[in-house]
This record gives structure tokens, C-alpha cells and sequence, in this order.
């Protein structure tokens, strides 16, 4: 008996280690798999060694300016006021008698400088700048301004010196940190660019050498106007002061203007006039919604085209995709007052391309824009030339790229459609040269496509090979840890198998010098490609986790043996949980993408749970008709708008409806009297305190920061700051009131009640709507939740209780005085399940974009609650009035 006893502690003493390592490589494992993140979607699109491609036309203008009013959204700057004025009658009026306009699709994350990289340097954001919080470049890269002869440019601090803190031929300028203000109307950081560029004209008077400078060819000018990004952030893209901005920015444009063409007076000079991203209506921006994604665009000038009435004739191209997703001839809104001239939307990349044809310029060498030829005035042949320079230099990024890849691959796999790529741009010459223009526009623009779907094959070349490795290393985990569990938590046949570990060592021998093999040699063939060090780390890791699985093959053996000599109902029942969990796993996927979908689920699961423990409880019981109407209320919440609106006075009466939760569980706490099931279900060992400090102490930080939320919300709206005595109220009360629940007493229900009411005050701090409520809602069914399975348990007990030998037998299991890991507890897994992706629904249709959308929101404000959607309130608290102080 001694001799068992010692075997047993030390298999115990034995799995207890094996649980410590298993922990330690989850963290790793999981971090290291993290960062693939970064190798398959965040790798750069810039490569180097491109070489440019001179223009082979006349530059239709000599110089250029370009106005980028961040945080401008299309619909804002187009639509009527509610007396029914247009906000920018000048650029109205210059859309309907001398220039092209359209809407400017950027592609997520709709951030400030990714949205500026894509007008100026014509690619999309390289991803690994979110590791510098979008304000740095990890990777040096062309654009229109390296390419100009000079560039002036004045603006926000964060932006301009991105594209002129490296240039020699560059003016600039930008004004303190400190005038971005938020709790001010920031329109006047509009008009300090405007200044300073008057300021600069008026000073070349003088100056001879500046004069000079200003009437060189390929001169760029950029003003970046910040005041309607500080604005929306601050008050919204709703508010008075967000719309009055949206004058101002068309006074600046109409200013600059007519200092430009008073200064100059030759009619060279060209118009661009757009913004970097929009603002959701809740005034934040990074994701994928059309209120970010849709800009303004304006061009006139020198090269541009005139305003065309709109005609069935002129339809834009159809195989051209959108980075934003939109729809081709989607119908101008009637309120913007232009559906009957021509509007030509093209996406955010394709404004460098044009900026560098209007006055001459090579296109940057890594752009990947489409030379929008609606907006360009130049004869056929010009044209022609335009859309073969844009062409050449994206062939010329494909060709780098391809040449890389090869230079580094033991098996090259080349993109066939450009294998004869040389004799099309031949072919394209000779049809120039025999005045064909049209059949060369056509060659040549379906050259320029397929060398973009070039471009994105190598972007993605590795994607196969990383993706599988991934995969295969989370599936190994997943199964490692099974297997695991399996030995040490239940009572299948082979556990003695383990505890004995009556294993043939060579076997296993043989196991990890075939794995180590094996791995060595991937490892050396990543190691020939020139690999970066984490794919080696991948492969190895991954590598690590099969030969794991492979040396537990004398257990996977005995498992099978145990499971096919079960009966069939055994067997049906295994598969019909595994298919269930299947579609339950499938059904949170898709919960990412529909978020009503959880409405179902919570108005289902309330009703089966509440008729299933309805059938088991013998005895009256109020807990299956508070799971349904727990479940019920919070299915509400996934039908409320993911942009929640600001009701502090629903976030006071949260605080009550918190409370008066906390009283009515406090209430069945101590008044649980003989019930023994009740006792026994919330584990009653000892008898609660009636007079019990710690929930009145609770009770008073709730009711207090209910207070606070008032008090604050009232300077916010008076527009004072915070005062401090209040942000240290509100910070000691955030702190102090997570902390409180350690101290709980030990029973089910007031434990839970301790946890509900401590976390509250944080969340009611930093809650502006009606996500206060569903905090309540949701604690409700994961007290709900714990209730039904602590009935089910204490109703297993309850059952084999006639038979305490069998109840001893099966409650303890290796040394525990618990039960045995089952099948049916595969329902606790999924519910967490369910619980944890509740938090994590988006409304976006690709997971890439969620992906981008994520780096946004890294790059940009913080995310907040997210209950089935996101929300910016975490940013409001934070921004407006110091967020109450947290």
C-alpha cells in the first residue's frame, strides 16, 4: 500500500512539473506565433533598387499645389448645412466650372500618416511602421516631394517632417505640439498654414534668392491642414465646430488660390485638394467604414480637365477595384447637389501618380496608383505616354521583386501572366509609333494591371509555406495539451500506462533523433533561401511540438484501442460532440463578421438552458427562470448600434440598477435559511456576516462613481477642465475598488457579488452610453452561467450519493478530491468560448481588413469595450475633460 502511495505522489509530484513546463511553452509558443503576424501581413512593400522612369511628355503644369484637410469626410464637405448652403461654396464653384471631382477611397488603417504616404509616395502604409506608432519610417521611401526640384510645405509636426525632414531641396516649417489642442476649436491651425505660406510669398518680394526658388519648374507646395481631425476627435463630425471648419478649410483653399495665381499669373500652376481619411460619427477614425474611407477630391488647374455633364456614355471602368470595396457608379446622394456632372472616384494611391504627371515628374518608385485619366488634359499621344511611364515603373517594382525572390529560392515559382513581359512593352511601342493610341492605352493599362497582381504575388509569395507552418504548430499545440489532459484528468484507460510509464525508451529515442533530423534539415533549407531567424523559429517550434505528439504514441495507441472497443452509442455520442463544438466554433467565426448573430444564440441558449435544468432540479427553484431571463436581457445588446451615443444619464442609472443587482444578491445570500440545495449549490461552508462592511464599503464606490460621472460630464459640457481633486477621486476609486474583492467572503454568491461590485466603478468611469447597462447584463449571465453548472454538479453528486463507496471511488481520482474530466464538460470550454468572442465582434467582411483595422487602432486612439462591435469611449474619457479623470 505504501509502495502505491509513493508511486502516486510521485506521478503527481511528476505531472505537476510537466503542467509548469507545459505553461511556460504556451507563453512562448504563443508569443513567438504572434509575431507571424508581422511576417505575413505586416511585411513591407517597399523594395529598393527600383530605378525611375523618365516622362517621355510635356508637364502640363509647372507647378503644384496640394491641400490635405485631415479628417475630412466626403459626405460633410459635399452636402448642404440645414438652411441649405453649401459649407465650400469656392470649391463648389470651382468643381462646376474649372476642375474634375470625385471621392478618394483609402484603405485601412485610415490613419493620418498611412493616408498621406498613399497621396504622396502612391503605396499603401508599409505596416511595420505601426511599430513606431505611424510616426517614424522604419523604411525610407520615395514620393513626390523627393522627386520635385523643391518642395514647401507647412503643417502639423506629426506629418510634415515625415516627407521634408530628409530633404535638402525643402522649405518647411510646423507649429508647436502644444497648439493641438483639444479642448479648443483647432481651425486656427488651419489658418497659421495659410499665414505662413502668405508669409513666404510676401518675404520672396525681398528676397531675390527665394524668388528665384518659388519660379524654378517642378515645384511642389503643401499645406496640411490638421483642424478638422482635431476637431472631429474632440467634438465630432456632428458638432458646430467640426462643420464650421469645414469653411474655414475652404477659405484657405480659396486664399491660396488667389495668392497663387496673383503671384505668378501665368496659369501653370495645378490644384489637388483632398483629405488623408474621414471621421466616424463618433469621432474616431482607422477602420474600415465608409465614413473613414471616404474623402473628398478636387483638382483644377494647369492639365486638369473641365467638368463634364454626366452621361451614359462615361462610365467609369468596372474591372477597376477599389481598395475600399466600393461599388463602381454608385449614385451621388441628391443632397450633394453634383449628380449631374461627371464624378470620377479613384482610390488614395492613384493622386501620386497624377500629382507627378501634371508637372513632369517621375512616379515614385514604389507607387502602386493608377494614373486616373479622367482628370489629366493632355493630347492622345501624351496620354499614352502617361499611362506607359505609370506602367514601366510598377513593372519595374515587379521585376525587383521577382529578381529578389529568385536570387534567394532553391525552387522558384515564377508569375507566369509577365513571363513575356518584353515583348508586349515592344508591342506597346510599335503601336505608339504607328499613331495606334488607342489599341496602345489599351495594352498598356492591361500590362499595368497584371504587373500590380504581380506585385501582390510576391508580396504574398510566403504566405503558403508560413500560414501551414502556423497552422500546423497551434493544431500541435492544441493537440499536445489534449493528449495531456486526457492522461492526468480523466479516467480513460492507459493513465496507469502513464503513472507506470512503462514506455520503451528507444522508441522514443528513435522518435526525437528523426524529429531532430528532420527539423535540421528545413532548418537548412530556410537557412539557403536566406530566411529571416523567425522562420527558422517557427519551423523549430512547430517541429518540437509533432515529435511531442509522436513520442505519446503509445498512449494515442491505447486511446484508440479504448475508444474502438466502446459501444456504438459511445462512439455516435463522441462524434455528435465533436460535430457540435465544430459548429458552435464556426458559428463565433462568423459572429466576427454578423454580430446579430449572438441575439440568436443568447435567446436560444436562455430558453434550452432554463427547460433543461426545468427536467433535472427536483425541487422548486427560481434559478432556470433567471438563466432564461438573464440570457434574454443580455440578447439585447448585439441589436444596439456598435457607435455608441452619449447618455451619461443612462450611465447614472446604471450605477443604481448595479447597486440594487448587489442588494438582491446580498439578499438571497443571507437569507439562503435550511435550503440545502441552495447551500449547496452556492457552497455555503460558512455562515455570512449580516452586518458585512465590505458591501456597504463596495456599495458607496459605486453610488460615488456614478457621482463622478455626473460631476465630470458637467465640466466636459461646459468646456472646463477637470478638476484635480476629481481626477484623484476618480483614480482612487478605479484603483481601490478592483482590489476589494481579494478580501470576499468565501461562498459562491458573494464572492460573485464582491467581483460584480468591484469592477463596476472602472467601468462606469469610463462608460459614456449604454454599454454601462450591459455590464450589469452580462454579469447577470455569468452568474447565471456558474449557477446552472454548479446545479448540475450538485445534482451528479446528489445522484450518486446512494452508492458512497462509488461516490468516494469516482470523486477521488489520482489523489483529488474531485470528479473526473467527462465528455459533457466540453460544454464548459465552449461557453468560455462563446463569453470571450462576445467582446471581440466587428462588423468588417475580411479578416485581413480586421487585421488592418487592429493596426489602426494600435497606431491610433485606443479601443474600448468593444460589446459586439467597437467603441471610442475609452478615448472620449481619456481626451475630452481627461476622461473623468481615468
Amino acid at each position: 500500500m505504501r509502495s502505491d502511495d509513493g508511486n502516486r505522489e510521485g506521478w503527481l509530484q511528476r505531472r505537476r512539473r510537466r503542467e509548469r513546463w507545459l505553461v511556460a511553452l504556451g507563453v512562448i509558443l504563443h508569443a513567438v506565433y504572434m509575431l507571424s503576424i508581422f511576417d505575413i501581413y505586416f511585411k513591407t512593400p517597399i523594395v529598393h533598387g527600383v530605378h525611375p522612369v523618365a516622362p517621355r511628355f510635356a508637364a502640363p503644369a509647372k507647378r503644384l499645389v496640394l491641400l490635405v484637410a485631415d479628417g475630412l469626410r466626403a459626405d460633410k464637405f459635399f452636402e448642404p448645412d440645414a438652411q441649405g448652403n453649401y459649407r465650400a461654396p469656392f470649391l463648389r464653384s470651382i468643381i462646376k466650372t474649372q476642375g474634375r471631382w470625385g471621392v478618394s477611397h483609402a484603405r485601412p488603417p485610415t490613419e493620418s500618416r498611412p493616408g498621406h504616404v498613399a497621396i504622396i509616395a502612391g503605396f499603401y502604409e508599409d505596416p511595420s511602421a505601426v511599430t513606431k506608432g505611424w510616426k517614424a519610417n522604419p523604411v525610407e521611401f520615395d514620393s513626390v516631394f523627393n522627386r520635385s526640384r523643391h518642395t514647401i510645405s507647412f503643417g502639423s509636426p506629426d506629418i510634415v517632417p515625415i516627407f521634408c525632414g530628409a530633404l535638402q531641396h525643402t522649405t518647411w516649417d510646423t507649429y508647436p505640439h502644444d497648439f493641438e489642442d483639444f479642448a479648443t476649436d483647432a481651425s486656427f491651425l488651419d489658418m497659421w498654414s495659410l499665414d505662413k505660406f502668405q508669409s513666404l510669398l510676401n518675404r520672396s518680394k525681398e528676397d531675390k534668392n527665394l524668388k528665384e526658388l518659388l519660379h524654378m519648374d517642378n515645384l511642389v507646395v503643401f499645406l496640411h491642414l490638421l483642424g478638422c481631425d482635431s476637431n472631429g476627435h474632440a467634438h465630432r463630425p456632428y458638432s458646430s465646430i467640426y462643420l464650421n471648419n469645414v469653411k474655414v478649410v475652404d477659405h484657405v483653399a480659396e486664399s491660396v488660390y488667389n495668392l497663387v495665381e496673383d503671384y505668378f499669373k501665368d496659369n501653370r500652376t495645378a490644384y489637388i485638394f483632398t483629405a488623408d481619411h474621414g471621421m466616424s460619427d463618433k469621432g474616431s477614425h482607422g477602420d474600415g467604414h465608409p465614413s473613414n474611407t471616404d474623402t473628398p477630391l478636387v483638382a483644377w488647374g494647369a492639365g486638369v480637365k473641365y467638368p463634364r455633364p454626366i452621361s451614359s456614355s462615361n462610365h467609369s471602368d468596372c474591372s477597376f477595384r477599389f481598395v475600399d470595396d466600393h461599388v463602381h457608379d454608385t449614385p451621388t446622394p441628391i443632397e450633394w447637389g453634383l449628380h449631374e456632372i461627371e464624378r470620377v472616384d479613384v482610390n488614395q494611391a492613384d493622386i501620386a501618380p497624377l500629382m507627378s504627371t501634371l508637372i513632369g515628374l517621375p512616379c515614385p518608385v514604389n507607387s502602386v496608383g493608377s494614373l486616373p485619366l479622367d482628370y489629366i488634359n493632355m493630347t492622345k499621344a501624351d496620354e499614352v505616354e502617361a499611362v506607359l511611364s505609370n506602367t514601366k515603373e510598377i513593372l519595374n517594382q515587379f521585376l525587383r521583386k521577382s529578381y529578389i525572390k529568385q536570387s534567394n529560392s532553391l525552387y522558384f515559382k515564377p508569375f507566369k501572366p509577365l513571363s513575356h513581359y518584353s515583348s508586349i512593352l515592344d508591342k506597346v511601342e510599335a503601336l505608339i509609333s504607328a499613331r495606334d493610341y488607342d489599341a496602345a492605352m489599351d495594352l498598356s493599362q492591361n500590362l499595368r494591371s497584371l504587373a500590380l497582381q504581380g506585385l501582390h504575388y510576391f508580396q504574398t509569395y510566403d504566405w503558403l509555406m508560413l500560414m501551414s507552418v502556423i497552422t500546423l504548430g497551434y493544431v500541435g499545440w492544441m493537440i499536445y495539451v489534449v493528449l495531456h489532459v486526457l492522461q492526468s484528468y480523466t479516467s480513460l484507460p492507459g493513465n496507469t500506462f502513464g503513472m507506470e510509464q512503462a514506455v520503451q525508451k528507444n522508441n522514443i529515442g528513435k522518435i526525437y533523433l528523426y524529429g531532430s533530423m528532420v527539423t535540421g534539415m528545413l532548418c537548412l533549407l530556410l537557412l539557403l533561401e536566406q530566411s529571416p531567424p523567425l522562420y527558422h523559429t517557427y519551423m523549430i517550434m512547430t517541429s518540437f511540438l509533432w515529435v511531442q505528439i509522436f513520442s505519446e504514441y503509445q498512449f494515442i495507441k491505447t486511446l484508440w484501442k479504448h475508444i474502438s472497443g466502446r459501444r456504438m452509442n459511445y462512439i455516435i455520442k463522441l462524434l455528435a460532440t465533436t460535430a457540435v463544438s465544430v459548429f458552435i466554433i464556426e458559428f463565433l467565426v462568423c459572429s466576427f463578421t454578423e454580430r446579430k448573430l449572438y441575439t440568436w444564440c443568447f435567446l436560444i441558449a436562455g430558453a434550452t438552458a432554463s427547460l433543461y435544468l426545468f427536467q433535472l432540479i427536483p425541487w422548486r427553484s427560481g434559478i432556470p427562470i433567471y438563466v432564461c431571463i438573464a440570457c434574454w436581457f443580455l440578447s439585447l445588446f448585439t441589436l444596439m448600434p456598435a457607435e455608441i451615443p452619449d447618455n451619461n444619464q443612462l450611465v447614472v442609472i446604471s450605477g443604481v440598477i448595479i447597486i440594487i443587482i448587489g442588494i438582491i444578491a446580498r439578499w438571497l445570500d443571507l437569507h439562503a435559511g435550511g435550503r440545502k440545495y441552495w447551500l449547496n449549490i452556492c457552497n455555503c461552508k460558512f455562515k455570512s456576516s449580516k452586518f458585512s462592511s465590505l458591501f456597504y464599503l463596495q456599495a458607496l464606490l459605486v453610488a460615488l462613481s456614478s457621482v463622478m460621472v455626473y460631476l465630470s460630464t458637467v465640466h466636459r459640457t461646459e468646456k472646463q477642465e477637470l478638476l484635480a481633486s476629481h481626477q484623484f477621486i476618480n483614480w482612487s476609486v478605479a484603483g481601490f475598488s478592483m482590489v476589494l474583492p481579494l478580501f470576499s467572503e468565501s461562498s459562491l454568491l458573494s464572492r460573485l457579488t464582491s467581483i460584480f461590485l468591484g469592477f463596476a466603478p472602472p467601468f462606469l468611469l469610463l462608460s459614456i452610453g449604454y454599454e454601462a447597462v450591459f455590464y450589469a447584463a452580462l454579469a447577470l449571465v455569468l452568474m447565471a452561467w456558474i449557477l446552472f453548472e454548479n446545479t448540475l454538479l450538485n445534482l451528479n453528486i446528489v445522484n450518486k450519493s446512494s452508492d458512497s463507496t462509488k461516490s468516494v471511488a469516482n470523486n477521488l481520482i489520482h489523489g483529488f478530491d474531485s470528479r473526473s474530466l467527462q465528455l459533457s464538460d466540453v460544454r464548459i470550454a465552449l461557453v468560455f468560448d462563446s463569453f470571450r468572442s462576445l467582446d471581440k465582434t466587428k462588423v468588417e467582411k475580411d479578416p485581413i481588413v480586421m487585421v488592418k483595422e487592429m493596426v489602426g487602432g494600435i497606431g491610433g486612439q485606443p479601443q474600448a469595450h468593444n460589446i459586439g462591435g467597437e467603441d471610442d469611449s475609452d478615448r472620449d474619457a481619456l481626451e475630452r475633460g481627461e476622461g473623468r479623470g481615468c
